[in-house]
C-alpha cells in the first residue's frame, strides 16, 4: 500500500527514564561492587542508596528511545514519543525537558503507582559510562499505552531494546509494529545492550525477523543475538533477516548493510569525556538524515556526527548546534 504523507518522522516507544549523571573515580565502581561499563537494573532502595552515595549530578529526561527522539528533533526531525512516567516531580521534569526540544509526547502520566523510573550514571575518567536503572512506571507501558494513530502518522517507529523486559511491552512492541506495518511505515528496534539480549534472545530473534526493518546494534549485541563469535558472522545473518542493518562499532566507525550493499563509515574524531548517549545519538543522526531521504553514506555521517557531540561532554544531549547536519549529509 502507498503511505499518506507522515506528520512525524520518528515515533520513539521506549524507557521514560530521568537520566542523573556524575562523574566518579574508579574506586567508586569497585566500592559498589559494579561491573564497569555494564548498565544493572536496580530496586528503589539501592536507586535510593547509591543517589545518596554520588557526587553531585545533572538529571534531565533520559532514556534510551526518549534520549534518540530528542537527538532527532535537536537535528530538525519531526518527533513523537511513548513512554511512561509518574504525576510527580521526577515525571514533570521528564516532561518538561522533551518537550522543550520539541518532541510530542502526550502520553498520560501514571497516578497512584511506582514512581518515575531513574538512570544513575557514573562516568570514570575514561569516559566510560556504568548506569544503575530502577525502572519504576516504566514497567506499566502496555498495549493499551501504544495509539495505532499515532503509529500510523510517523514515517519509522523506533523501538527501545531495553523496555523489551516486561511481557505487556513486548506485546505493546508487536502492537506498534503491526500498526506501522499496516500503515505502511517502517520499524526500526535498537538491541540496546547485550544483556537485554541475553535474556530475552528467542523473543528478540522473533521480533527482528518477522517484525523489523531497520535493526541498531553494536558489536557486542549482534553477536550475542545470533550466538556467534565473530560479529561480521552475526553482521550477515542480520542481512538477511533485515531490510537495513546499522552496527556501530565504536572507535572503527559503524557499518551498514542493506540487501548487497555494504558500506562502511568512518568515525568523526572527537576527544572522548562520556560515552553515555553514543548509540542513541547516532540512531537520532541516522534515522534523522534516513527520513529526510539522504543516501545511505549521509545516514552514517550524519549518525556520526551526532555520536561524536554526545561523547565530548557529560550527558546524552549535544550542546552543539547539529541542526544543518542533516541538509548537508
Amino acid at each position: 500500500m502507498t503511505a499518506t504523507p507522515a506528520r512525524f518522522d520518528i515515533l520513539g516507544i521506549g524507557n521514560a527514564i530521568v537520566d542523573v549523571v556524575a562523574p566518579v573515580p574508579d574506586g567508586f565502581i569497585t566500592k559498589h561492587d559494579m561491573r564497569k561499563g555494564a548498565m544493572a537494573l536496580i530496586d528503589a532502595h539501592a536507586a535510593d542508596t547509591l543517589y545518596a552515595a554520588m557526587p553531585a549530578g545533572t538529571e534531565s529526561s533520559g532514556g534510551s528511545a526518549g534520549n534518540t527522539c530528542a537527538v532527532a528533533a535537536q537535528m530538525g526531525a519531526r518527533v513523537a514519543y511513548i513512554g511512561q512516567v509518574a504525576d510527580d516531580q521526577l515525571g514533570q521534569v521528564f516532561r518538561h525537558d522533551i518537550a522543550a526540544v520539541g518532541v510530542h509526547f502526550p502520553t498520560p502520566p501514571l497516578v497512584g503507582g511506582a514512581p518515575t523510573a531513574r538512570c544513575l550514571i557514573l562516568v570514570t575518567p575514561d569516559g566510560q559510562r556504568t548506569m544503575n536503572t530502577f525502572l519504576g512506571a516504566c514497567v506499566t507501558l502496555d498495549e493499551d499505552s501504544v495509539d495505532p494513530a499515532l503509529v500510523a502518522a510517523a514515517a519509522v517507529t523506533y523501538l527501545e531494546g531495553y523496555l523489551f523486559d516486561p511481557p505487556a511491552a513486548q506485546a505493546a512492541f508487536r502492537k506498534a509494529a503491526a500498526a506501522a506495518h499496516e500503515a505502511g511505515r517502517l520499524v526500526a528496534l535498537s538491541l540496546s545492550d547485550a544483556f537485554c539480549v541475553d535474556r530475552h534472545r528467542a523473543a528478540f530473534r522473533d521480533l527482528v525477523t518477522n517484525h523489523v526493518d531497520i535493526l541498531f546494534a553494536n558489536e557486542t549485541e549482534i553477536a550475542s543475538l545470533y550466538e556467534e563469535a565473530d560479529w561480521r558472522v552475526a553482521a550477515e545473518r542480520a542481512r538477511a533477516d533485515v531490510a537495513l542493518a546499522v552496527l556501530t562499532r565504536g572507535a572503527d566507525g559503524s557499518t551498514i548493510l542493506r540487501g548487497a550493499e555494504t558500506v562502511a563509515v568512518a568515525p568523526v574524531t572527537t576527544t572522548v569525556v562520556d560515552t553515555t548517549g553514543a548509540g542513541d545519538a547516532y540512531a537520532a543522526g541516522f534515522l534523522a538524515a534516513y527520513t529526510a531521504g539522504k543516501p545511505l553514506e549521509g545516514c552514517g555521517r550524519a549518525a556520526s556526527i551526532a555520536a561524536a557531540a554526545v561523547i565530548a561532554q557529560y550527558g546524552a544531549r549535544p550542546q552543539a548546534d547539529l541542526s544543518g547536519v542533516v541538509a548537508a549529509a
